[in-house]
């Protein structure tokens, strides 16, 4: 049952990438020239999204609601948020902000989720170097643009 809730929230997490699309806006922005291609976003997040949800349920199964599973659940909240803020709402500022929070948070469930569960940690270790690059795309798009 639990493995189950733990696919629902990242399911839930996810639709807000599919709710809130890049489109035309995004396209025509000017983009670094490291910019990774378009179909390698959901990849790659489909990738990471699994290993979330097995991470959050080891920790779960482990300790239960803990300090972990409370930066794990603030991921999940902020990582929905950023497409909303960014191409929902065409707010890359508001975007940059939280994914400067959802990078802390996914550093500091790695950091306590360690002594508990150190596969979960590990588990996120992609994730936080996708956040990064994420993060840093996100500034430089707004750089790049900063009349839209």
């Amino acid at each position: 049952m639990a493995a189950a809730i733990f696919v629902v929230i990242v399911l839930a997490a996810a639709s807000s990438g599919a709710i809130f699309k890049p489109g035309a806006w995004y396209e025509n922005l000017r983009k670094p020239g490291w910019t990774p291609p378009n179909w390698a976003f959901p990849v790659v997040w489909s990738i990471l999204y699994v290993m979330i949800g097995y991470a959050g349920w080891l920790v779960w199964t482990t300790v239960g609601w803990s300090l972990p599973m409370a930066f794990w659940a603030l991921q999940m909240v902020v990582n929905a948020l950023w497409s909303f803020f960014f191409f929902g709402q065409r707010r890359m500022g508001l975007a940059l902000i939280d994914v400067a929070v959802l990078w802390l948070s996914v550093a500091l469930f790695i950091l306590t989720a360690w002594p508990v569960a150190p596969i979960a940690s590990l588990l996120f270790v992609p994730y936080l170097a996708w956040v990064t690059a994420a993060a840093t795309l996100n500034y430089s798009v707004r750089r790049l643009n900063p009349g839209a």
